[in-house]
């Protein structure tokens, strides 16, 4: 079986057939991790998996999404197809739409951690690391509501959510590198993280180890179908999955996907920090995430619609810097290394879409937004499966990219 991309979604399916006795060979057009699974912030927190499309988004307004210091930013265009995207995404961000797609993601986050003890234990050479704590943090009580209000919806959506709420004082005892601005924190708990591009690329290792093949530098993404196969840069397999990223409408949509994929980018870079935080960093109000890898921090934020090979933006990492700059001690913000911008693939709905298409050979994973890292695993075990047993997975249902 062919899988078209090596990112964690990708890799993680491959991974999960080979689980059941498939021959896999993984083609990127790229590296192993050379898109969104790289630069992200390697969070693996189920409880902050919540679809994009939510009410607070439009809370930016018009004349705020277009300002590149925004956290969220839409550049002025007139391309009609992101303009349907906006539109339809903009349907999503209401209360109702948002707790039925979250009543989808519940079954898929109840899935997410064991799925990486899984690979973990089948031989992946890389660790998950327990994030303690893992610390949102704020500059007023009052910009906690929001957050707060969110658990109490994620709780009657189903999802388990454990929490408690600290002093500003007790959260910079416990993580010296959060400035005196820090009013309040809330620490999640049961939450992890890891180096992407590290654990992704262990993962591309075990795949090879078991026998697969990963093919980087390939062009061959254009899937032929046959009576009997598909065809793929050349070669026939029995099947295929389309792990595109935010190429993955483009690719399927020939095979009755109709749902639009949009490039939702995200910025980071490392930093160095006198007081090495424990685990995760997370500022709500500024949409910035923080996460200590090796001996630098991670520093990642913003949700940028715009084309996916678009140049990075240095207005972008402006804003992020200018950001988060008052709400930490002892990081050096003009250290600044690896700077990068990656895009996370959007759909309008918040929802991943994995399944199968009008061909039967042919299938998608993919459309996770900000949390392909969290779910990959868990989706590329639950469509292995589907793929190879024929079963049912319930927890699919509300995925299907012919939805």
């Amino acid at each position: 079986m062919a899988v078209l991309g090596a990112g964690m979604v990708g890799l993680s399916t491959a991974w999960s057939l080979q689980e059941h006795g498939v021959e896999v060979t993984v083609i990127d057009r790229g590296t192993v991790a050379a898109g969104s699974s790289w630069g992200n912030a390697g969070w693996l927190t189920p409880t902050l998996a919540v679809p994009l499309a939510e009410p607070s988004v439009l809370k930016y307004g018009v004349r705020a999404v277009v300002s590149p210091s925004s956290p969220v930013y839409v550049p002025l265009t007139a391309n009609p197809r992101l303009l349907r995207f906006l539109v339809r995404f903009a349907r999503n961000c209401t209360q109702k739409q948002w707790e039925r797609a979250m009543k989808v993601m519940v079954p898929l986050n109840n899935e997410a951690l064991s799925a990486f003890d899984q690979q973990q234990a089948g031989g992946v050479a890389a660790t998950t690391r327990e994030a303690q704590p893992f610390t949102a943090a704020f500059r007023a009580e009052e910009d906690s509501q929001a957050l707060l209000q969110e658990f109490e919806h994620i709780r009657a959506s189903g999802q388990e959510v454990a929490f408690d709420v600290v002093d500003g004082a007790t959260a910079r005892r416990d993580e010296p590198a959060l400035s005196r601005e820090i009013a309040m924190a809330i620490r999640i708990r049961d939450q992890r993280f890891i180096n992407p591009g590290d654990y992704v690329a262990a993962l591309a290792a075990s795949v090879r180890e078991r026998g697969g093949r990963v093919l980087e530098h390939q062009e061959g993404h254009d899937i032929t179908p046959t009576s009997q196969a598909v065809a793929v840069g050349g070669e026939r397999y029995d099947a295929a999955v389309l792990a595109t990223g935010s190429w993955l409408d483009r690719h399927a949509r020939r095979f009755g996907v109709r749902q639009i994929v949009q490039a939702g980018r995200g910025y980071s870079f490392t930093v160095g920090v006198d007081h090495l935080p424990q685990g995760p960093l997370y500022f709500p109000q500024q949409r910035v995430a923080c996460t200590p890898l090796g001996e630098r921090l991670r520093i990642a934020g913003m949700m940028e619609f715009r084309d996916v090979d678009a140049p990075l933006d240095p207005r972008r990492i402006t804003a992020i810097v200018d950001a988060v700059g008052p709400m930490l001690d002892g990081v050096d913000l003009d250290d600044r290394q690896d700077e990068w911008v990656g895009a996370r693939p959007c759909t309008a709905d918040g929802l991943p879409l994995v399944g199968g298409t009008t061909d039967p050979r042919v299938f998608v994973a993919g459309g996770h937004g900000m949390w392909g890292i969290t779910l990959g695993p868990a989706t590329g075990r639950l469509l292995a499966d589907r793929i190879v047993t024929h079963r049912d997975q319930p927890a699919l249902r509300g995925v299907d990219p012919l939805r």
